[in-house]
């Protein structure tokens, strides 16, 4: 038979509940200690007949006076009577434990409050909000597009949960991103992984879900789980909801899609991206720059609009149809998307035009007839070539594969690329095999090494690449790649044979060190696919446009001479370049100075979707950005 359990035991038990049920409880239990001092102190002086001042008390006023002295102590200085004063004294002492009792108990509720909001684990309360899951250096380009993107609204938000402490998250954003105009980024601590913490950041309210792999040696993993805790929630809302990621490894690009079947899912091959982007650039100098004025929302971007009133035309017919923006492709109906499609292609009933253009509301249809100068048009292309060119690449990282695999798209048969790196990367390049237009060279050795440099005569190469090394950690890479760029900015100005450096940075604050060298073209690879990700979270149909744009397969981005559009030495608009390259087959989204090549504040030289009425003038040796099959 059970021990019964004594009423010392059964009072203890219900103190330790009183306790444990929190800052609200123990308040309670304090107001009903009060309560039974002051109602017992009003029944003795009532029924005995205690007086002060000779003049007997209610319950009521005997209540009022004990309640008085259980508040402040110092109120019982001036009673009378010995009856009086005892029970008084009697009250006064325990108004001083309650009142001492509930000073430390709110004292301890407060610090407690505050605690639990470091810890950033109320709920969001947001709607039509962008979500953050995860935190890596990616996050502050993501946030100062984002900012920028919502200028424009009144009242735009950013939620971000991470395994981070809140308030580590929040000053390292003030540090990195000072200025969030209409934007409030609200931190939250929490497993992205975990269905009860996403519930923080109120999902079902979200316009947009990025989710940021994790810097560990398997980042797939990680995006794979939050977006399996997202997708399979069993209180996710109805409608699918818009994620955005990153992959490094193109086998988990199908496990993604098949468990976002519901939902718009977009995955980046952040390696594949990069090194298409890096092959193509070092093959035409300025190009990175033009995709990251594409990508940005510091200046124009990729939109898509609408208009009834072109529903019959052909694509050239439209390409002159906006003074501030330029057409560079047809969303069809059906969400397939073509760029620089053939100029004959009519446009049908729903389709929407692919646009540059600086903000969705500043698309305007032209009025007027564009001023095309038919005098100032070449008729007469100039000769392609197709020599075989020699490639350098120096230091190797996971996209070099890649690279190396898409240069071969672009050259000429009885090309070579010699491949200089740490010999422990010998065996990952002969893996590659036998490539169909160029021959691979591996040579081993340390490219900050001058001598080895020197020895190279690197001023025989058309193209040099520099990787960042990414085993060694950003900062240490980037140092590594900066000694080595150095060295070649002191070769190139030895020798007056040009050859182009496209160089791979991997943190955009070093890229302002870098300048010195005079590189041709920085790839900042975080940043770019930063960028992209920003761009997609806010218009999730953009990924088949990047997914073309990059492709060697179809139309991509060439900076060809201008002498095979245009007069030189004499001013022409827009409209009269526009209307050249249609005359080729191509869209012309912009053109680059390239005297100012050089400067930063003029953006290296590269204007896109120029507006169609300002005249320029070109040298020989400017360029004309347009989309094209070759």
């Amino acid at each position: 038979m059970a021990k019964q359990a004594t009423l010392k035991q059964r009072m203890q038990y219900m103190f330790d509940n009183v306790m444990a049920a929190g800052t609200p409880a123990m308040i309670g239990m304090l107001v009903l200690f009060s309560l039974v001092i002051i109602v017992v102190a009003g029944v003795i002086i009532s029924i005995a007949g205690i007086s002060q001042d000779g003049e007997p008390l209610t319950f009521s006023e005997a209540a009022w006076e004990a309640m008085m002295r259980t508040l402040d102590a110092g109120t019982m200085g001036g009673d009378t009577g010995f009856g009086y004063r005892l029970v008084m004294f009697a009250v006064t002492i325990g108004g001083v434990f309650i009142v001492s009792s509930l000073i430390g108990v709110l004292s301890s509720g407060v610090e407690s409050k505050l605690e639990e909001l470091r810890k950033g684990r109320s709920v969001v309360l947001e709607n039509k909000h962008t979500v953050i899951l995860g935190w890596s250096p990616h996050v502050f380009t993501i946030i100062t597009e984002l900012v920028e993107a919502n200028s424009n609204q009144k009242n735009a938000a950013i939620a971000i949960l991470a395994d981070k402490d809140k308030v580590e998250m929040e000053d390292e954003i003030r540090a990195r991103v000072p200025e969030t105009k209409t934007t409030r980024v609200i931190c939250r601590s929490g497993s992205p992984i975990d269905p009860t913490d996403l519930a923080i950041v109120s999902l079902h309210d979200a316009r947009s879900i990025i989710v940021l792999p994790a810097e560990d040696d398997d980042p797939d993993s990680f995006v794979i789980k939050t977006i399996l805790a997202i997708t399979n929630d069993p209180n996710r809302r109805e409608a699918p909801y818009t994620i955005v990621t990153q992959l490094h490894d193109e086998q988990n690009l199908s496990v993604v899609r098949m468990i976002g079947q519901r939902d718009n899912v977009s995955a980046l091959l952040t390696s594949e991206l990069i090194a298409r982007v890096t092959a193509q650039t070092s093959r035409q100098s300025g190009l990175s720059v033009v995709y990251t004025e594409l990508l940005d929302f510091g200046g124009d971007e990729i939109y898509f609009k609408k208009e009834d009133t072109i529903t019959g035309k052909t694509f050239g017919d439209v390409l002159n149809a906006y003074a501030t923006s330029t057409v560079i492709g047809i969303f069809t109906a059906d969400g397939k998307t073509m760029l620089n499609p053939p100029m004959d292609t009519k446009m049908g009933a729903g389709d929407k035009l692919v646009v540059i253009a600086a903000d969705d509301d500043a698309i305007h249809l032209n009025s007027e007839k564009p001023a095309v100068v038919e005098s100032s048009i070449v008729t007469a292309k100039s000769a392609a070539t197709s020599a075989p060119e020699r490639g350098l690449i120096l230091d190797w990282n996971a996209s070099a594969p890649t690279i190396i695999r898409e240069l071969d798209n672009y050259v000429a048969k009885g090309s070579t690329v010699t491949v200089v790196a740490d010999e422990s990367f010998e065996g990952e390049a002969q893996s590659l095999g036998e490539l169909a237009n160029q021959q691979l060279i591996f040579q081993a050795g340390n490219t900050t090494n001058r001598q080895l440099l020197d020895g190279l005569n690197i001023q025989d190469y058309d193209h040099v690449i520099v990787l960042a090394d990414t085993n060694l950690g950003t900062q240490k890479a980037d140092a590594r790649t900066l000694v080595t760029l150095l060295h070649l900015r002191d070769i190139a100005e030895k020798d007056e044979t040009p050859f182009s450096i496209v160089s791979e940075m991997l943190d955009l604050r070093n890229r302002k060190l870098a300048e010195v060298a005079n590189v041709d073209d920085f790839i900042v690879s975080d940043h770019l696919i930063s960028l992209m990700v920003t761009q997609l979270s806010e218009n999730s149909d953009l990924h088949d446009v990047f997914t073309d744009l990059f492709d060697p397969e179809g139309s991509e981005i060439y900076l060809k001479p201008a002498t095979d559009y245009v007069m030189t030495g004499q001013a022409v608009n827009f409209f009269t370049i526009t209307e050249a390259a249609r005359r080729r087959g191509e869209t012309a989204l912009g053109y680059r100075i390239t005297a100012e090549a050089r400067d930063q504040s003029k953006s290296y030289g590269v204007r896109t979707n120029p507006k169609k009425s300002d005249m320029v003038t070109f040298a020989p040796e400017d360029k004309v950005i347009v989309l094209s099959e070759g």
